[in-house]
């Protein structure tokens, strides 16, 4: 019983680090490491969320938007709500219901069509080149009518240092391919270890497939899910210099909301505490496929009734059971 108490403990704690973001991780694991990795996590100079009319806030499950990109880039460019010059690289909603059994991981296509905010149409990801992380809270929260609880912004470059320290990570690949956007890098179909620049061009790679982004997006939550099931076995967070190693990576490459306090993330760690690797549902925003916009962009198509159901699912707080019953888990 003790041991599978430790094996519990190992696996909410991976959890937390993986879905709710480093800063939520340290709140966890600050009791075993006392080590400076809160000096590694920024928090971001202004309140991101947008004021005035707002979807309504849950009572008790909660959502968290990451957003990936190449670079963290200044704070204040990203999180003032001007011009940053970068778009977002990646895009995952995290869904924390309220009962803490079990958590959803959903992409966003980055190419996905929808209306920003002031800006008319555009791409997802085009509403961090335009307003930062304000407006991806913005165009998010329109989409989906449902509030962003705290967000994240990752530096996706991270993922070589984070897989590094745990000494590499198994991924599944469909097919065989080999890196266009990180030459010399070859993957084999089926499980592959990657660790360092070759976790890095796994997550980035989209050329050498034939749907592009949509394998790449799959590929960052094999990458993820190969992080959690690393920390969740038994000698994951057993080795007290390899998580501080873990977070001290990954604390390198995040910035937060202010209101993701240890204290607030330490609740949260509580609530996650006997999530197993298996409750962690990964998934993408269904879409209609690929099509054209009016002034000539490839862009993704919405699916509308997916987006609604999804939109619903996570206001009433049952996504979980969206996805059970839509098959869309990818594991």
């Amino acid at each position: 019983m003790a041991e599978r108490r430790r094996v519990l403990r190992r696996v909410s704690f991976a959890v937390v680090i993986l879905v709710v973001l480093p800063l939520v991780a340290a709140a966890a694991v600050v009791l075993l490491v006392q080590t400076g990795y809160r000096s590694d996590v920024r928090t971001l100079d202004t309140d991101p969320f947008p004021r005035g009319e707002r979807p309504a806030a849950s009572r008790a499950s909660e959502n968290v938007l990451l957003i990936g990109s190449d670079t963290r880039g200044r704070l204040g460019d990203i999180a003032g709500g001007g011009p940053t010059g970068q778009r977002s690289d990646t895009l995952m909603l995290v869904h924390l219901p309220a009962d803490g059994d079990d958590v959803q991981v959903m992409s966003i296509m980055r190419d996905l069509w929808v209306p920003i905010p002031g800006h008319g149409e555009g791409k997802v990801n085009a509403a961090f080149s335009l307003g930062g992380v304000p407006l991806t809270i913005r165009t998010v929260e329109a989409l989906l009518d449902v509030r962003i609880d705290h967000v994240a912004v990752v530096d996706f470059a991270g993922f070589a240092a984070m897989s590094s320290t745990l000494g590499g990570v198994d991924v599944v690949s469909p097919k065989a391919f080999t890196s266009r956007n990180m030459p010399g890098y070859r993957f084999t179909a089926g499980v592959n270890h990657v660790a360092g620049q070759r976790a890095l061009a796994f997550v980035r790679e989209r050329y050498a497939f034939p749907d592009a982004d949509h394998q790449r997006v799959r590929n960052q939550q094999s990458f993820l899910r190969g992080v959690l099931d690393r920390l969740a076995d038994r000698d994951g967070l057993h080795d007290l210099g390899r998580v501080r190693a873990f977070l001290g990576a990954t604390g390198r490459s995040v910035t937060v909301d202010r209101g993701l306090t240890f204290t607030r993330a330490a609740r949260i760690g509580w609530r996650l505490r006997s999530v197993r690797p298996d409750d962690v549902a990964f998934f993408t925003l269904p879409t209609l496929g690929s099509g054209t916009s009016a002034d000539g962009q490839s862009i993704v198509l919405q699916d509308r009734t997916a987006v609604a159901e999804i939109g619903s699912a996570l206001r009433h707080d049952t996504l979980g059971d969206w996805v059970d019953h839509h098959h869309t888990e990818e594991r």
